[in-house]
C-alpha cells in the first residue's frame, strides 16, 4: 500500500507542475487577465476542476507560478534555500540573474511587475503575499550586509536595513526601466553598475 501512495502522490505532484508549466507558459503570453483556468488545464491536459483542486481558486494559481519564478531563480543559480552568501557572491547571483531574465524571462519579469503593482492596496488578493516577500528579501539582504561588516567585507558604522531598502529598490526599479524600454535600457550591464559602485562604496 505504501508503494501505491507513493505512486499517487508522484502522479499528484507532476500533474500539479504540469499545471504551473502551462499557467507560465499562457500567463507569459496572454496575461493573467486573459488566461482562464479552463485554458490553463486544457494545457496542462487536466480538466478545470483538477486545476481548482490543486489549486483552490485562479488566485491561488497564480500564487504558485509566482513562487514557482522564484525557485527556479535560486536553482538556476545554484542557490541553496538556506545560503549565507558573501558580499562578492550575493553580488553576483544579482549580475547573472539579471543577465538570464534579459535573455530568457523577459515575459516572467513583465508579470511580476505588473502583478506587484495590481496588488499594492491592503485587501487585494496577492498584496499580502508581495509585501511578505518584499520583507523577505530586505530581510536576507540585511543580513547579508550585517555579515560583511562581521567579516570586514564592509566598512563599520552603515546601516543594514537602510541598504536594503536601497538595494530592493534598485531592483524592482531596474526591471521597471528594461521592461519599459529594453532597447534604451541594458539591463546586466545597469546591475553590474551599480553593484560594482555598491560594493565600493561600502568598503571606502
Amino acid at each position: 500500500m505504501a508503494g501505491v501512495k507513493g505512486q499517487v502522490q508522484k502522479r499528484g505532484v507532476e500533474r500539479r507542475r504540469a499545471m504551473v508549466d502551462a499557467a507560465i507558459e499562457l500567463f507569459a503570453r496572454q496575461g493573467v487577465r486573459g488566461t482562464g483556468v479552463a485554458a490553463v488545464a486544457e494545457r496542462a491536459g487536466a480538466t478545470p476542476s483538477a486545476l481548482i483542486h490543486h489549486f483552490g481558486s485562479k488566485d491561488g494559481l497564480v500564487r504558485a507560478v509566482l513562487e514557482e519564478a522564484d525557485r527556479r531563480a535560486l536553482r538556476r543559480l545554484s542557490v541553496p534555500a538556506d545560503a549565507e552568501p558573501t558580499l562578492d557572491q550575493a553580488f553576483d547571483w544579482f549580475v547573472r540573474d539579471a543577465e538570464h531574465t534579459a535573455a530568457t524571462e523577459g515575459q516572467l519579469a513583465a508579470l511580476h511587475t505588473t502583478l506587484t503593482a495590481e496588488n499594492l492596496q491592503p485587501g487585494s488578493v496577492l498584496h499580502t503575499w508581495f509585501r511578505d516577500r518584499g520583507r523577505a528579501l530586505r530581510t536576507h539582504l540585511s543580513a547579508l550586509f550585517r555579515r560583511a561588516v562581521a567579516d570586514g567585507s564592509a566598512r563599520p558604522g552603515l546601516d543594514p536595513a537602510i541598504l536594503a531598502a536601497e538595494t530592493a529598490a534598485f531592483l524592482e526599479g531596474a526591471h521597471l526601466l528594461w521592461l519599459l524600454d529594453p532597447e534604451q535600457v541594458d539591463l546586466t550591464a545597469l546591475h553590474r553598475s551599480y553593484f560594482e559602485g555598491l560594493a565600493a562604496r561600502l568598503k571606502s
